[in-house]
């Protein structure tokens, strides 16, 4: 049986010189902890996660801030899956001035995304991909 696969988008600024802000380094981390993790959890029910991660470029990033930082999980934004709102604070470095975005799940403001909202989103999308005599 073929296994059935989750995709999982992430966009992140990266500048010339292939440095992003801390921020987008946490998520990264975060990413990356969640894909392995859900390689165990979802392997029973004969789905993997695919993780594609796409840079963002200065130019592209200072016209729309928002861009960066963000995930979609089987072709829905993260935060549809966790009914989260998106917000916006001040970011560091390679950002410069900008307000970066953030997600706020249940009263609680996230900058970087923790491998645990990651993996809650993850879940809830592939639990639609499950089928009865699958």
């Amino acid at each position: 049986m073929t296994m059935k696969s989750l995709p999982i988008v992430w966009q992140r600024l990266v500048d010339p010189r292939g440095r992003t802000c801390d921020r987008c380094a946490a998520t990264q981390e975060s990413l990356e902890q969640a894909s392995e993790k859900l390689g165990e959890l979802l392997r029973p029910l004969n789905i993997e996660p695919a993780v594609e991660i796409k840079d963002i470029d200065p130019d592209t990033f200072s016209e729309d801030p928002d861009r960066s930082n963000r995930i979609w999980i089987a072709g829905r934004p993260i935060e549809e899956w966790l009914n989260a709102t998106v917000s916006s604070s001040p970011c560091c470095s390679v950002c410069g001035d900008s307000e970066c975005r953030t997600i706020e799940v249940e009263r609680e403001v996230f900058e970087a995304i923790p491998t645990e909202l990651i993996i809650k989103a993850a879940l809830i999308a592939a639990s639609r991909m499950v089928r009865p005599n699958d």
